[in-house]
């Protein structure tokens, strides 16, 4: 994953990660996912492959906007997503709190289950 953008348009920005308490605060406001200074992990579950699929496609043009992107997976109804900042040594940043709630704005707003 690449670093979060500068307001400059797109520029990486060091990047820290966070501690685990900050973590553990964070995840409070992210109800359904989970995980620790590590990363951050949620599947979600969709009606149908079709669901899925568009919700990958749906979140593409906000993930770009925030130049940080996730690992994710898809198994039919299912898509299965890890956030970690590798320029961060694999640990969890602020760009990775910004892209889960964007990837739960996106999932509130599908057809999910």
């Amino acid at each position: 994953m690449s670093g979060p953008a500068a307001a400059s348009g797109g520029a990486s920005v060091p990047v820290e990660p966070l501690s685990p308490e900050a973590v553990r605060q964070a995840l409070t406001a992210l109800p359904g996912w989970s995980g620790d200074e590590r990363a951050l992990r949620r599947t979600f579950r969709f009606a149908t492959f079709a669901d899925a699929i568009a919700y990958l496609h749906a979140c593409v043009p906000g993930i770009d906007a925030l130049n940080h992107h996730p690992e994710w997976t898809n198994v039919y109804d299912r898509v299965s997503v890890v956030l970690r900042t590798h320029d961060a040594g694999d640990r969890v940043t602020t760009a990775d709190l910004a892209l889960a709630r964007h990837l739960e704005a996106m999932a509130v707003r599908s057809t999910q289950r």
